[in-house]
């Protein structure tokens, strides 16, 4: 009976762990009382209180982005400062897909320090979504921003700092295109750019400038809790995300990009609120912002190689230069292969461990289908530390199992050393696509092979090497994952379980000897005790809560060329509240406006809405090419988008000076050249394309609001259920030939 208590516990262990993991960069609270010369949160989030006094979406180029930039304006006046404001008309190219965005912006921009000199940037926007306050996106950078300067401005700085509070960020990195045409750009070296996925958790330093070398030495050398490492900044870069770094990395400055992640759901949505905000993710991002400027001031280093590092629970950044880091996973791979060929068995060791990988998997993403079908959306999103510790349970039963079975002839031994090799040999595979990823296969392998050598002379040695190569696995991948989770909370989740196994497998390894004879006909029972008990919480809990809510777009949608009318519900395919299927026949479908399914309804048409025109100006023909003048009439709408298709050839868009091209390595897709704000009622837009027919475009007009017909569908709407990633909104689409 002892045993299986034991491996109970064991088990009971090794999941405590995994749902700790978030608290391996858990960063230290605001602090309450701040030195003069100290970054205070609490007086950054006092002045982002007045700047966001009413809370409410501030798009730019719209009348409330006019009052938060009044405000912010009188705060830099009020700490003694200068401020100008560039008013201009620009487009940016979208990053990653076929299109071009324009809108007028308004950068405001303060300087401090010494009048000559290379300058250091540093960078955030202070427009918002159409969906919410913005007061994490990027309000969060704007009050650090605002407390950096009033702690600087009287220091005896060695060179020039700009503070650029940018405006179009949201629309495709407007403001910071426009600052690139700017003459104060010319004279920086060096950028620190802030930005929000989130509203609490560790500021992650996420992107660097390349070579990285002298970035990571920057950091390094002033963060105090550095939350970072190189497998996040080389995903980053395979990601369809953007900044105001893809623009700004043009000129090739020194940069360092800083935001928080943690609950991505009330990222662009009306939950991104001064109340949500942790005021601890603003005292850290406060804290690395002033020490960076610190670091910064004498100067920038040269650039030098790329480095690997990692931060080691949020308290040291170890580095390492990445031809080092290639080197020493080559020389463990070697190593461990070695010794997994000398000691045999790898028949029976590679099945347990390529099959947990395997099994633990497909078990896992059967679980999530089986609770999807029965509980349609994301399930998991108000409490998701269930879900993550369920599919932890559920690797831990498939390597119990595996082991009690395929392996209960083999030798914690043998089963050592092929673990590591497979692990090191995924290590080798993630360094062909992110080479900063080697930075975490080399520590706990070392010190297996520690053990291992030192063997000869302490028999228990090699166990010893183990478990700590464990703990150190826990340690630096534990921390990485937790990470994760917050990148990949909207799914897939079934990633997690091979992930997990990493952390879990080498764990149980150790525990072998509580698993084999007599234990191996009740180790699966015990071990499948906690996974059906946390599957049961997940299927329990609910799905949605107060701070973790639904996304719940509603958009009325017409059709000027069809006159028909449509209700478009946008909520992650969720089944919809009993009181709208009473009132509409919904289905699941695309629309007009965009590709992506989402539940539609016949809709009465909504009076006094006319779509958008675009007149055709002129047309330069030169061969095949034709250049396009088209002028737009907005007519109510605030955002206007020219939808081409997938066989446009469209060369370039945008406005007179900002005639951006179309991004040639894009995915394949339809073209979108849009225009935001007050601005585009009466711009000309010049499109370039590459045919000589006439094109036949989809016009979109988008005001954020709905019509009065859609009051039942808002008191009928779930309880937690919210925008987010867009207002509920009125479109109305007609089509152009171009």
């Amino acid at each position: 009976m002892r045993k299986p208590i034991l491996l109970l516990a064991v088990l009971v262990t090794i999941l405590a762990a995994m749902g700790l993991r978030s608290q391996l960069t858990a960063i230290p609270a605001a602090r309450s009382q701040s030195a003069p010369t100290q970054f205070d949160a609490n007086r950054a989030h006092a002045r982002l209180a007045v700047v966001l006094r009413e809370q409410v979406p501030h798009p730019a180029d719209t009348a409330a982005n006019d009052v938060v930039r009044a405000r912010l304006i009188a705060q830099l006046r009020g700490m003694g400062l200068s401020p100008i404001v560039r008013d201009q008309r620009a487009c940016n190219e979208l990053y990653k897909s076929r299109g071009v965005s324009c809108a007028r912006v308004r950068n405001v921009i303060a300087t401090v320090g010494p009048a000559t000199g290379k300058a250091l940037l540093l960078s955030a926007h202070y427009d918002s979504t159409p969906t919410g306050p913005g007061a994490g996106d990027a309000g969060i950078g704007v009050a650090t921003l605002l407390e950096v300067a009033a702690l600087t401005k009287d220091r005896p700085l060695q060179r020039p700092i700009i503070f650029l509070f940018n405006e179009g960020e949201e629309l495709g990195l407007i403001g910071a295109r426009a600052f690139l045409d700017d003459p104060l750009s010319r004279n920086v070296d060096s950028l620190v750019n802030l930005e929000a996925r989130g509203v609490r958790g560790p500021v992650n330093m996420f992107e660097t400038s390349r070579p990285n070398a002298a970035a990571i030495a920057v950091f390094k050398r002033a963060a105090a809790n550095p939350v970072a490492n190189s497998l996040s900044t080389d995903v980053y870069r395979l990601m369809p995300n953007y900044t105001d770094v893809n623009t700004l990395a043009e000129r090739g400055w020194l940069t360092l990009n800083l935001a928080p992640i943690g609950n991505e759901t009330r990222y662009h949505s009306p939950g991104d609120d001064l109340a949500a905000l942790d005021r601890a993710t603003l005292q850290h991002m406060g804290d690395q912002t002033l020490a960076l400027v610190a670091e910064l001031d004498p100067g920038v280093p040269k650039a030098q190689a790329d480095w690997i590092f990692m931060d080691l629970g949020g308290r040291y950044l170890f580095t390492l230069p990445l031809a080092v880091g290639l080197l020493v996973l080559a020389a463990l791979l070697l190593a461990v292969a070695r010794v997994s060929w000398a000691r045999g068995g790898l028949a029976r060791t590679g099945a347990v461990v390529i099959g947990t990988l395997l099994l633990s998997t497909g078990l896992t993403w059967l679980m999530l289908a089986l609770l999807g079908a029965a509980r349609p959306g994301h399930f998991w999103r108000a409490h998701p530390m269930w879900t993550h510790l369920a599919i932890s349970a559920t690797v831990a039963l498939v390597a119990v199992v595996l082991l009690a079975t395929v392996g209960r002839r083999v030798d914690r031994t043998h089963l050592r050393p092929l673990f590591w090799l497979v692990f090191l040999i995924l290590g080798a595979i993630i360094a062909i696509a992110a080479p900063g990823g080697v930075v975490f296969f080399l520590l706990p392998p070392t010190l297996l092979l520690i053990g291992m050598f030192a063997r000869r002379w302490w028999p228990r040695a090699e166990q010893a090497g183990a478990l700590a190569a464990v703990v150190a696995l826990y340690l630096t991948w534990g921390a990485m994952l937790g990470l994760l989770e917050e990148l990949l909370n909207a799914g897939p989740l079934w990633v997690f379980a091979p992930l997990g196994v990493l952390i879990i497998l080498p764990a149980l390894i150790e525990a072998k000897p509580l698993i084999v004879r007599p234990m191996r006909r009740v180790a699966g029972l015990v071990a499948m005790s906690p996974m059906i008990l946390l599957w049961a919480m997940v299927a329990a809990v609910p799905a949605y809560s107060a701070d973790r809510q639904q996304r719940f777009v509603i958009e009325h949608v017409t059709d000027a060329t069809t006159g028909k009318a449509y209700w478009s519900i946008l909520n992650g395919k969720a089944p919809l509240p009993h009181a709208y299927r009473e009132m509409a026949d919904w289905r699941w479908a695309a629309l007009p406006t965009a590709e992506a399914k989402r539940w539609v309804a016949a809709a009465p048409r909504a009076p006094g809405i006319a779509a958008p025109t675009a007149q055709v100006v002129s047309t330069v023909a030169n061969g095949r090419e034709r250049a396009v003048t088209a002028r737009l009439r907005a007519n109510g709408s605030t955002r206007l988008t020219l939808i081409g298709p997938k066989d446009a050839r469209i060369r370039a868009a945008g406005t007179a000076g900002f005639v951006r091209p179309i991004d040639a390595a894009a995915e394949e897709g339809e073209y979108l050249i849009s225009c935001f704000g007050r601005s585009c009622d009466g711009a000309e837009l010049h499109i370039r394309i590459d045919r000589a027919e006439p094109v036949t475009f989809k016009l979109v007009g988008m005001r954020a609001g709905l019509p009065v017909s859609a009051a039942p569908l808002l008191d009928a709407k779930p309880r937690f259920a919210r925008p987010q990633y867009a207002p509920n909104q009125t479109l109305v689409v007609s089509r152009v030939r171009i």
